[in-house]
């Protein structure tokens, strides 16, 4: 912190260029020999300035306003001057300058923040995740727009209102045809996203305190859908006389029995099917999501879905491992199959990989750290999310457990 440093501020004008009768005035801030100049945009007739004053010469209303002005400006120079000391930061011209001119680290606004963030996450994040954050800065814009009709405000200016107030409008807002859009997880994403902006302006120093520090994210508990055995037998059992059911059928049965994402299912090529360990045939891949390493033993029903698309049309290999189509239609026509098959739940791809964590893993004994490692999730507490113990599962733990009690009562009659 600076202690014996000069400080000044002077106001003086220029002769802008080409013929004119007015100067331009500036405000010139010199700290410890050095200056910085600031254009105050204001002009004033050559015989209407004082040069030894620094001020408007005369009493006509114009010359009154104008030293008003300045007046104005020298005390928010001299305030800027004194935040900067008070606040322990290196006080120079030019960073009273910046100061006075909100480009300083204290002045950053949300639209620098959201800038600053997005710019520098693009190249980290996967486009999914981007394409929601550009979700989440789109509402704040328009919160932005409608609700404090405003088109930004500083950091320093958000507090706990501002993140209520923000959570309500995500709540009512509502679509051209009058509909809520969002349901509370929904609410709570975007509010998690924008958390995620705020803790970044506080690790650069933009902030001091955060507003998030008192406001808890609630999201809602459901239990995630998945096929039960039957339901995943019942649609192996069908076979659709369209191409394109039968192939999105045999895909999200491929998907039941690997844990695949759609991605990485969609993405996954021949050359990644390779003989591991056991000598048998395993899916090696990565997650697009986490980019983590997966390794995946092929089972039997799995590898029949394999054989079948092995050779493309007309004998052609293809590089793709299964004929996937984009995840909207996948989705749209998994709701025949369902319906068809008599299944009331609503299925989307997704719940392949949900269905291979309880029903295909873990309702068969296979230990839930096994299941974590083959869905490639790098908490064992996300794992807990998939994973239910399905009552099949319990009945049989249950009498294995009284087959227990029955030989140690045995044992002890005997």
């Amino acid at each position: 912190m600076q202690t014996n440093s000069t400080f000044s501020v002077i106001f003086f004008t220029r002769k802008p260029r080409g013929f004119s009768n007015e100067f331009s005035i500036y405000a010139r801030i010199t700290v410890d020999g050095k200056r910085a100049e600031i254009s105050l945009k204001r002009s004033v007739l050559v015989n209407h300035w004082d040069i030894n004053k620094g001020r408007g010469r005369g009493n006509t209303t114009k010359v009154k306003f104008l030293n008003a002005y300045l007046d104005e400006v020298y005390n928010q120079i001299l305030d800027c001057h004194k935040q900067l000391f008070e606040e322990g930061i290196m006080v120079s011209a030019n960073s009273i300058k910046a100061r006075f001119l909100g480009e300083d680290d204290n002045r950053k606004t949300l639209r620098e923040l959201i800038e600053y963030h997005n710019t520098n996450m693009i190249t980290v994040l996967k486009f999914g995740t981007m394409k929601n954050y550009y979700t989440t800065e789109k509402y704040l814009y328009k919160f932005l727009s409608k609700i404090l009709k405003r088109e930004d405000i500083y950091l320093k200016q958000l507090n706990y209102r501002f993140i209520c107030d923000f959570e309500q409008y995500l709540r009512n807002y509502k679509n051209s045809k009058m509909e809520n859009v969002l349901a509370n997880n929904g609410v709570m994403k975007h509010l998690e996203r924008f958390q995620k902006m705020i803790n970044l302006a506080c690790k650069l120093e933009w902030l001091i305190k955060n507003p998030f520090q008192q406001f808890q994210l609630k999201f809602d508990k459901y239990d995630r859908q998945y096929l039960s055995e039957r339901e995943l037998q019942l649609i192996e059992d069908t076979c659709f006389n369209q191409e394109r059911l039968e192939k999105v059928k045999n895909c999200f049965l491929f998907s039941c029995y690997t844990g695949l994402s759609f991605i990485d299912l969609k993405e996954l090529t021949t050359n990644q099917i390779t003989i591991g360990i056991d000598n048998n045939y395993w899916i090696f891949t990565k997650r697009e999501k986490t980019n983590e390493v997966v390794k995946i033993p092929i089972l039997p029903k799995a590898q029949q879905i394999i054989d079948k698309y092995k050779e493309g049309f007309d004998g052609v290999k293809l590089e793709k491992l299964l004929p996937l189509c984009s995840n909207q239609k996948a989705n749209s026509y998994l709701k025949e199959i369902v319906q068809f098959c008599g299944i009331n739940k609503y299925i989307t791809f997704h719940v392949a990989r949900h269905t291979f964590a309880t029903t295909v893993m873990l309702s068969n004994g296979v230990p839930i750290e096994t299941v974590s490692k083959l869905l490639g999730h790098t908490k064992l507490s996300t794992t807990q999310i998939y994973a239910r113990v399905v009552e099949t599962k319990i009945s049989e733990d249950i009498g294995n457990l009284l087959e227990r009690f029955k030989k140690k009562e045995e044992s002890k009659s005997a």
